[in-house]
């Protein structure tokens, strides 16, 4: 469609109002007589479902991309096995895919692996990851919400926020001994740290015109706070419980690895006592995919808790 610029329809107008008479010549309009300039030809987005998308590209991206998210994993596990089998990796510092994996069979058919997944997922990485995150939500909501929740755990947590988990275990140690409650503590430390920030920044995020809004129209505290504030703050929620879960399994592989008799870290730890570097693999593979779960399962919940609030879609 043909761009119209000012000083045209200008001229339109002037021609509409006063017609010229038959046989004489139209008045020319210079831009110096009318003191409008023609305006550049814009520029017209088309919204994103209006674009006609060809078959090759939707065709191309599937190709590029066949498996989303785990192309790449996949990738890497192809290249890893065939440098391996090309001898290019040291068999003790990399051992081929297919041998980590024959391992791992070997370790679950001896009943050694699925006992130390019991006790890593279920006894400590799941009860800790429960109490620090019950325990971030509760803090993080009355911090959020109430300027005396802020002045109250605001402070310890931004100091907490600067130690690290290996620097805080052998202070566990010293309170609660060798046994289990400091793994499940250095677990739940490494929940509670980042899902207390997001979620009290989510709640602090949410727009203030939001809240003058439903208090002009006669919504109590309660409402408020369940319908403003709770689903503004969902999406700052949802990245704070990302982070508690990496930070679980980082507090899982650093609680395990010291002083632990059984669970992954110990698998790991024995394999590398006895010089097995198969079996340490198998560790690190775990935890691997424990990562990957994780960051899955938050983004199922985003697709499912999130499917009111339209977010930018990458192509």
């Amino acid at each position: 469609m043909t761009e119209i610029s000012p000083g045209a329809m200008v001229a339109a107008e002037i021609a509409e109002a006063d017609p010229p008479a038959a046989g004489a010549p139209a008045p020319a309009l210079s831009p110096t007589v009318s003191g409008v300039a023609p305006a550049p030809a814009r520029e017209v987005f088309v919204a994103a479902d209006a674009r006609r998308v060809s078959a090759f590209t939707r065709w191309r991206k599937r190709l590029s991309w066949p498996l989303g998210i785990y192309t790449t994993p996949v990738a890497i596990l192809i290249i890893w096995q065939i440098a391996a089998d090309a001898h290019l990796l040291s068999a003790t510092a990399a051992p081929a895919p297919t041998v980590i994996a024959r391992t791992a069979w070997q370790l679950w058919q001896q009943g050694t692996l699925p006992s130390d997944l019991v006790i890593s997922l279920v006894h400590r990485a799941l009860v800790g990851f429960v109490l620090g995150l019950s325990l971030g939500i509760v803090t993080g909501v009355l911090g959020g919400l109430l300027r005396s929740g802020e002045n109250l755990f605001n402070g310890v947590v931004q100091i907490l926020n600067t130690i690290p988990i290996l620097a805080i275990l052998p202070v566990m140690i010293v309170w609660f001994g060798i046994d289990e409650t400091p793994k499940i503590m250095i677990i739940a430390f490494g929940a509670f740290v980042p899902m207390y920030l997001n979620l009290f920044a989510a709640i602090r995020s949410v727009d203030q015109r939001l809240v003058e809004m439903a208090r002009t129209t006669g919504a109590g505290r309660w409402r408020l706070v369940t319908k403003v504030m709770f689903p503004g703050a969902l999406p700052g929620f949802l990245v704070g419980l990302r982070f508690a879960l990496a930070y679980s399994i980082l507090g899982l592989v650093a609680a395990e690895t010291l002083n632990a008799n059984s669970g992954i870290g110990f698998l790991i730890t024995n394999g590398q006592t006895y010089m097995q570097p198969n079996q340490v693999w198998v560790g690190l593979v775990i935890y691997a995919i424990l990562g990957l779960l994780a960051d899955q399962f938050v983004r199922l919940l985003q697709r499912v808790l999130l499917r009111w609030r339209p977010s930018y879609e990458a192509k």
